[in-house]
């Protein structure tokens, strides 16, 4: 990096500490034209759009990084990427890239692996999330025609306000109101959906699988779990598999062997009692 994009990288980490995170994209964006090669500085700019919730942007300062730097030291690009996906509501690119990210965390034991294992988790979740909006609206068509009627009042509203704050969009009063506005109408769609969900609560009614049965390794339903010294659980399957690659825990990063394993009697007996009364979890 050039001494002059070093400084100026410096300035921008400044005013990020401080919560100026306007002042700190500019300030990234200008050690960019200073060295135009060096994916770090595109990982910084992501990482202040994030907090700017400007997500187009994020996502192509982190393509960019990704591109300059394909290595397992880049898992901030992927970890960056990931979050701007899902705050566009993409879950199935969130995921991929999440899983990038957390192979990456696993392959250099960094210490961000529990924060990106929760975010792979949250994109899984929001992946489901939206297969099972779509068969709940398949199997209602009234249901379909009111819940896409109250998605177009939502965009009329969030068209109002780019109107109202053109040239501001990234000010905290813009951000504050589109964030209302995308509440309402998610309270309103869920209600929406209840209702219809007591009229039909056999087809309609959502289906989840709690985060306690979720293997923080390969996020499925657990089926054989066992305990880690530190009281985590994995399937045996998939602990097995991560000692093969590195004898430590995956989210402490403390030394693990087998013989620190032990079986997890009740929560094997939960799972199978949940997959037996839910058998589509399997595909979870």
């Amino acid at each position: 990096m050039s001494a002059r994009a070093l400084e100026l990288k410096e300035e921008g980490n400044k005013y990020f500490q401080n919560g100026d995170f306007k002042n700190a994209e500019l300030l990234y964006g200008r050690a960019i034209q200073q060295d135009s090669r060096n994916p770090k500085l595109f990982t910084n700019r992501a990482m202040t759009r994030i907090r700017l919730q400007s997500w187009e942007s994020c996502i192509d300062d982190c393509l960019r990084s990704i591109e300059l730097d394909t290595t397992t030291a880049n898992m901030k690009g992927y970890y960056y990427l990931a979050q701007a996906q899902l705050a566009l509501k993409h879950p199935n690119e969130a995921l991929s890239s999440a899983l990038t990210a957390y192979d990456q965390c696993l392959k250099t034991h960094s210490s961000s692996t529990r924060s990106v294992s929760e975010l792979v988790l949250q994109a899984k979740k929001e992946k489901w999330e939206a297969r099972e909006r779509e068969r709940i609206r398949r199997r209602s068509s009234l249901l379909r025609e009111l819940e896409d009627a109250l998605q177009r009042m939502k965009h009329a509203d969030l068209r109002t306000i780019d109107i109202e704050y053109q040239g501001r969009e990234n000010s905290t009063d813009a951000r504050e109101e589109r964030e209302e506005v995308e509440d309402t109408w998610r309270r309103k769609i869920e209600e929406l959906r209840s209702v219809f969900a007591l009229a039909d609560p056999t087809n309609l009614s959502p289906r989840s699988v709690p985060d306690y049965l979720i293997d923080n390794i390969s996020f499925s339903i657990m089926h054989d779990p066992v305990l880690t010294k530190n009281g985590s659980s994995y399937d045996r399957s998939t602990i097995l598999e991560h000692l093969k690659r590195s004898h430590t825990d995956p989210l402490t990063r403390e030394p693990l062997t087998l013989a620190d394993l032990r079986p997890n009697l009740a929560l094997k007996q939960a799972c199978a009692e949940f997959l037996e009364r839910n058998g589509w979890a399997v595909d979870y």
